[in-house]
């Protein structure tokens, strides 16, 4: 088999480990020398292909390609672009084959969400269409925890260590103060569709009094009566109340609570802020005093405070990529498989991309409460190991200490430039 290189790229919103898995794929690549040669990895995603800006990242040393284990946020960079139906666009998918074939790109490995295996599993029908032979292999994350197949999803684990401990932290601050001050405070996070994120909150506590007090998922249909009845109930007990609200919460027409109208570049609808929606509705109908935070970008970013776990197996699932590859699958997503909870046992398995792509993977109903607002012991016992253990990043000076990447480009080989 002669060697050919490589091409990786991250796609999608990133993650706190999303560089654990650049490093499982660029490590493991460097053990194979008689099969891959160097690794590109594209500036910005499938972009980067498309416009044929490559980062080398043979110039990288060994010590700095360990140093992404510990880096959030995407050390190429990210994008959101979506492959269209090669009869749509053909122009895109003539340009990758002509810049995979002008690079020598044998494999391509697609680090994203669901949009990312879809257009994995496209680009891996190239060789059939196109005549032009690449293996492709997609790489799971996705702080939403939404991909199908997998236990669970690279990235996921580190946003709910964030969420529950944010909850937890900001539950003690809230009850030192009700008494005289803020009575209700609502912590925003994201899950547009799937209430993973949300429900990670519910480890902070248990029991009715416990908070949070309320969690709001996508999959419960948003009850404003039934909801206000239950903030009220929460401060005339306990003193105060604790929401969670995942960012897609709805109501039972399926319109967003915070839909301001825009889409993004997949077609999926932008959301305005379902905190200050909610804030405004317990302050007309209630009085009281609130306060409101938007996790955003602070959670998927938090590598210091990143869940053991969730790190082993985003480099994990970066590793088996390439040694799917090498050992000549074609079109599969590594996947994580639950052996056993307690204590937490796993193995990588696999699954077609074909299955994998533009498929989401929302909350059993059994891991919600009746009411619609809390976890259930068997959503508790899921999560519980998912953010256990911590992988603190080095410090320097106070902070983290963060890769710094050569990222030189590849001299272009191709003439003419793709506008995208």
């Amino acid at each position: 088999m002669a060697t050919r290189n490589a091409f990786y790229a991250q796609s999608g919103g990133v993650t706190a480990v999303i560089n654990a898995s650049a490093a499982g794929v660029i490590q493991t690549a460097r053990k194979y020398p008689e099969k891959i040669g160097k690794v590109y990895a594209g500036r910005n995603g499938i972009i980067g292909a498309l416009r044929e800006e490559l980062i080398d990242t043979s110039l990288e040393s060994d010590e700095t390609i360990e140093a992404l284990i510990h880096t959030p946020g995407g050390a190429f960079g990210s994008c959101r672009h979506k492959l269209k139906n090669f009869s749509e666009n053909r122009e895109e998918y003539e340009r990758l084959i002509e810049v995979f074939r002008a690079h020598d790109i044998g494999y391509f490995f697609y680090n994203g969400g669901g949009d990312s295996q879809d257009t994995a599993y496209k680009v891996s029908q190239l060789a059939d269409r196109m005549g032009y032979p690449i293996t492709c292999i997609g790489v799971p994350k996705t702080v939403d925890n939404d991909l199908p197949f997998t236990d669970c999803c690279p990235g996921f684990g580190s946003v709910a260590k964030y969420v529950a401990t944010s909850t937890l932290e900001a539950s003690l601050d809230i009850r030192s103060m009700c008494e005289s001050s803020t009575k209700v405070f609502i912590l925003e996070v994201m899950g547009r569709h799937a209430g993973w994120i949300a429900a990670a909150g519910g480890l902070a506590g248990q029991g009715a009094s416990e908070p949070p007090h309320i969690i709001l998922f996508p999959e419960v249909p948003f009850n404003r009566e039934a909801f206000l009845a239950r903030v009220r109930h929460c401060v005339e007990n306990y003193g105060y109340c604790v929401i969670v609200a995942s960012e897609g919460a709805q109501y039972e027409d399926g319109r967003f609570l915070a839909e301001a109208g825009a889409r993004d570049a997949f077609g999926h609808t932008q959301l305005g802020g379902v905190a200050p929606t909610l804030a405004n509705m317990v302050k007309q109908a209630t009085g009281y005093k609130y306060h409101w935070a938007v996790a955003d970008y602070l959670q998927r970013s938090a590598r210091h405070l990143a869940s053991a776990t969730d790190v082993e197996q985003a480099w994990e699932v970066g590793r088996a990529a390439v040694e799917m590859a090498v050992n000549g699958k074609q079109a599969l997503m590594p996947t994580i498989v639950r052996d056993q909870s307690d204590p937490y046992r796993w193995h990588i398995g696999e699954a077609p991309l074909s299955e994998v792509a533009n498929q989401e993977k929302k909350m059993p109903i059994h891991y919600i409460t009746d009411d619609g607002f809390g976890i259930t012991q068997d959503c508790r016992e899921y999560l519980q190991p998912l953010i256990e253990g911590e992988n603190f990043p080095p410090f320097e000076k106070g902070l983290p200490k963060v890769a710094k990447l050569k990222s030189q480009l590849v001299e272009k080989k191709l003439k003419a430039a793709f506008n995208i």
